[in-house]
């Protein structure tokens, strides 16, 4: 018999095989999950085509459009392998309920928020909420199907993402248009009630009791290690130099703070919030990998995109929300395909690879757009660049979870999506900062040609069009618009490299149990004709 390393604090090593739901009962539960992911996307899709309005009426500039943005991605990063630890350890219901509450309480308070700051800090709260509800749906779901199952449910998941996808921004749009932006804010709530209802009447799933150790030192040092290099990142360029001290301290600050956190999770805590552990495993790796670089180019470069609609062609919110119809039409084909036949077949791989195709192509599409590109090519290639999300998003997470073991689920599920925030994080966070670049420099430059001048912090705030003389109207379009497409072509070798990790990935057939073989008990293997690593072959 060969040695083997001992397991992890965590591992259920006889734990028989849970008894498996009906579809019946699947879907009961699921319809709470649904309702829960529908409130993690609508916090940021009901605000997108808002967001130019309010940094207007609150009096905020580039910067402070950006900064609603990242706080809600910040904390939601942060705080989502936190989650996913603590849904091996406790009840996943009453967690999915717990972020559900805190979700809510941020949405109150950015709806009455008086100013810019009270706002991000708000936003900031929701990413709380946002994080819990993004990772633990993934980890529910996954306690209750095995990996091959779970493609037909995953067009489920996808079709919700599109929902809110679609109707976040036209909703967002008709009550900017109409009652204001502060209902953007209020218009999740009954829904997010309506979720932790459901869920309590519909999910019920066995807790397993034991010791905890959630390793909160390693979580502040994490978040606190992003937050200073996200700050530089952001600031760097318009309130300080690149190559000041400012920038230099900030950046020797958040390496410091970085690689503290790294030797807390490699050797202090006992249950790290990120088990490194987990990075043995190749496809964990590159799919991690892949993760962080898929959400710099995807949330880096999308999240500008109703700015541009808005700023670039002058359309109100309502408008800006029907263009991305065309993004969400792509996603929600490729989602609901792709699960169904990756259900059908245990093939996983052939979507992957395909899916960052596109998304390389329809990256390389967008950087050629700028303010009087005709909108039907502009929603193309939003579409292609949505049947590629689709195809590559979801899977990432189920090739993870088809390579790790039932008590480590909540970890690596939380780890994929941990990483991919963190990448679009940094990707908004630092193409937000060249956009505001950008636009003030040709805003400056082309004024200066007309004989005006205006100072730094009118040339970095976002403009109300309406109010401008045409001249100085056409100018800002001109110069939102050269600036979006210049965001995606900067995007376009991130999504080349996460092609690359794709590539590298080794596919593995989908499992059919919701354990692992090495982790069923000896007469539950017996019964499922499985064997056993170290037994009889």
């Amino acid at each position: 018999m060969t040695a083997t390393s001992p397991p992890p604090p965590t591992t259920l090593e006889s734990a028989p095989a849970p008894a498996p739901m009906t579809h019946r009962e699947v879907l009961e539960a699921l319809a709470g999950l649904l309702l829960a992911m529908f409130v993690a996307m609508l916090s940021s899709t009901v605000v997108s085509n808002a967001l130019p309005r309010i940094v207007t009426d609150l009096g905020g500039s580039q910067t402070g459009y950006t900064w609603v943005v990242v706080a809600t991605l910040l904390t939601m990063t942060a705080t989502t392998p936190i989650w996913g630890k603590l849904a091996d350890q406790f009840s996943k219901k009453l967690l999915v309920q717990t972020a559900l509450v805190i979700y809510s309480a941020g949405s109150l308070i950015a709806a009455t928020a008086p100013s810019m700051e009270v706002l991000i800090g708000a936003r900031a709260v929701q990413g709380l909420g946002v994080g819990g509800l993004t990772a633990l749906v993934q980890v529910v779901i996954a306690s209750m199907v095995s990996p091959r199952e779970r493609g037909r449910y995953a067009g489920y998941i996808g079709a919700v993402f599109a929902l809110a996808t679609v109707s976040g921004p036209l909703v967002g749009g008709l009550l900017v248009d109409t009652v204001g932006w502060r209902w953007c804010f209020y218009v999740g709530l009954p829904v997010a009630a309506l979720a932790f209802v459901v869920l309590q009447r519909t999910l019920h799933l066995p807790v397993v009791r034991r010791e905890v150790h959630v390793d909160y030192l390693g979580a502040t040092l994490l978040v606190g290690g992003v937050s200073l290099l996200l700050v530089w990142v952001s600031l760097a360029g318009n309130q300080f130099g690149w190559a000041s001290t400012t920038s230099l301290t900030l950046v020797a600050a958040g390496a410091v703070v970085l690689a503290a956190a790294l030797l807390v999770e490699a050797k202090v805590a006992r249950e790290p919030v990120i088990p490194l552990r987990l990075f043995r495993d190749r496809t964990t790796a590159l799919a991690t990998a892949a993760s962080v670089l898929i959400g710099v180019a995807m949330f880096g470069a999308t999240v500008y995109l109703s700015q541009y609609f808005q700023l670039a062609r002058g359309m109100s919110p309502t408008r800006a929300g029907l263009m991305s119809v065309c993004l969400v039409g792509g996603l929600l084909v490729s989602s609901i395909v792709s699960g169904r036949t990756i259900t059908r077949t245990g093939r996983w791989k052939r979507f992957l690879v395909g899916g960052m195709v596109l998304v390389v192509a329809s990256m390389s599409l967008l950087a050629t757009i700028d303010e009087t590109t005709a909108l039907w090519r502009v929603g193309l290639f939003m579409a292609v660049l949505g049947l590629g999300l689709g195809s590559t998003m979801q899977n990432l997470v189920l090739a993870v979870q088809n390579n790790t073991a039932h008590a480590d689920m909540g970890a690596a599920s939380a780890v994929v999506t941990f990483f991919r925030s963190l990448g679009g994080s940094i990707g908004v966070s630092a193409l937000g900062a060249v956009l505001s670049h950008r636009v003030a420099a040709t805003v400056t430059a082309g004024l200066r040609e007309s004989g005006v001048t205006i100072d730094a912090h009118q040339s970095h705030a976002i403009p109300d069009l309406a109010t401008l003389p045409a001249p100085v109207r056409a100018l800002f379009e001109h110069a939102f618009g050269a600036a979006t497409g210049d965001l995606f072509l900067i995007a376009v070798p991130f999504a080349v490299l996460a092609l690359g990790c794709v590539l590298l990935i080794r596919e593995v057939p989908l499992r059919t149990t919701i354990l692992k073989d090495d982790e069923l008990a000896p007469e539950v293997a017996a019964e499922l004709g499985v064997d056993q690593p170290g037994g009889a072959r």
